[in-house]
């Protein structure tokens, strides 16, 4: 359909291939942290669908087989959404302002089984883990300043994937990610409010972006959804 020139579940002989300097990852979760560790030992450049691993000793483990590289290749997560148009016009407006803001972004996730390979912690780490470090991401590029604390909240379910998540920046902005798996298909998947200095701007659904009390901006709407 894509016009591959070769198939394999040889993962070896895709690593250890010469004449490509380039890896793209995006199997399984718990396959990642390994699988980027080959590719950087190969002196590939690694593009990796999110997570980048699931374990805080698997993140130590890449950065230090990073380090150690001659080379130093690129390693991207597939964090798409910072990369979308709105949001690139989110970041130019944010960096007009100064002092602390502060971020709501709801997420109508969707219910998933709880015997699906995203919800199982070994296989897929979790719907915050696999899918919700997104939005962390998100928050992260926006606020333009390291998180230096977090707090949970879970609604009592035996998935434990409808929860709010805090965070709180360096420069003193925080931020609240409502990730809900119990909400309507017939809602928008995805909500942003940011508020700074009596003005605010709302993205819906990566469609319908707008400013409020916004010296100069009022509206960037979509014909599609672009989520970058």
């Amino acid at each position: 359909k894509f016009g591959f020139k070769e198939t394999t579940t040889d993962n070896e002989s895709i690593i250890s291939d010469s004449k490509s300097d380039a890896i793209v990852i995006s199997t399984r979760h718990n396959t990642h942290a390994d699988l980027v560790i080959q590719a950087l030992h190969s002196g590939k450049h690694v593009f990796v669908e999110k997570p980048l691993c699931l374990k805080q000793e698997e993140l130590n483990e890449i950065m230090a087989v990073y380090e150690r590289s001659e080379s130093k290749p690129i390693i991207m997560v597939g964090f798409n959404r910072r990369f979308s148009p709105q949001i690139q016009k989110i970041k130019k407006l944010l960096l007009g302002t100064s002092g602390p803001k502060s971020f709501i972004f709801n997420i109508n996730a969707g219910h998933i089984d709880q015997d699906h390979w995203t919800q199982d912690k070994d296989v897929g780490g979790g719907r915050v883990v696999g899918e919700a470090c997104h939005f962390i991401d998100l928050l992260r590029f926006l606020a333009d300043s390291p998180i230096v604390d977090w707090n949970q909240n879970s609604m009592n379910s035996n998935s434990k994937d409808t929860l709010s998540i805090g965070l709180k920046f360096e420069d003193g902005s925080i931020g609240t990610i409502n990730y809900f798996a119990n909400g309507p298909k017939s809602l928008s998947k995805e909500r942003l409010e940011i508020f700074s200095q009596g003005r605010a701007l709302q993205l819906d659904n990566f469609r319908k972006l707008k400013g409020f009390s916004w010296p100069s901006f009022t509206k960037m709407n979509l014909w599609k959804q672009n989520k970058g």
